[in-house]
């Protein structure tokens, strides 16, 4: 299998790092192909624009999309953007791995999804979005670190329900284009954790790596 793991923190020795590291311990050592995007490292530019594009079809009025699409159908993107999506063709496992910033993925991962998901090659609204999505024989999971408590992110958490939180990463994101999504893993409150807990939070992760072929995807 081909994983690729999009990592956004920028401590290599933060808790949320950590998790990485794990996964890239327990998919190579069971003898997957890993490659890890660690975007902060390679201060990825998440700002989609003009520059996307090796030319503009219309420089009179730019459109994003419209642009995305000219692009697909005459491999007009960059070639720094198009690695990317290399990547991702590459991959049959994505492994999202971010803090939850404002009830979201950080910028940097945010501005991956925007420039390397584009309109044509990624997905097309009339043709092909969730059980037609062309990314259907992938699968796709969040590990997320939070700063709030399981308590918080409950039914009743002040912060809102976490899987009604993340929705729009899982359902409006990674099952738009197809993916099979698989259910996340939270390590809680990790920056305030003593040092056992989160030990035991890595023991959890990796059971549940572990057990992926054996998890129901959530849509």
């Amino acid at each position: 299998m081909n994983v690729l793991i999009l990592h956004a923190h920028p401590e290599p020795k933060s808790f949320t790092s950590a998790m990485k590291d794990v996964a890239v311990d327990h998919f190579t050592s069971a003898g997957h192909n890993v490659l890890v995007n660690d975007l902060y490292a390679m201060n990825f530019n998440p700002v989609g624009g003009k520059g996307d594009f090796k030319s503009i079809t219309n420089p009179d009025f730019f459109s994003y999309l419209k642009e995305q699409i000219a692009a697909f159908k005459t491999d007009g993107f960059v070639d720094d953007l198009k690695a990317e999506m290399d990547k991702l063709l590459w991959a049959d496992f994505i492994l999202l791995n971010f803090p939850l910033w404002w009830s979201s993925m950080p910028a940097i991962m945010k501005g991956w999804f925007d420039r390397v998901l584009a309109l044509g090659f990624a997905y097309h609204p009339a043709e092909s979005k969730f059980l037609t999505g062309k990314f259907r024989d992938k699968k796709a999971m969040c590990a997320i670190t939070t700063g709030g408590t399981p308590e918080s992110y409950g039914p009743d958490g002040e912060n809102g329900n976490l899987e009604s939180v993340i929705y729009h990463i899982n359902h409006g994101t990674l099952y738009y284009c197809g993916m099979q999504v698989l259910p996340y893993f939270v390590g809680w409150r990790a920056h305030l954790k003593p040092k056992e807990v989160l030990e035991q939070y890595l023991v959890d992760y990796k059971k549940h790596l572990e057990n992926i072929d054996n998890l129901k995807p959530l849509y």
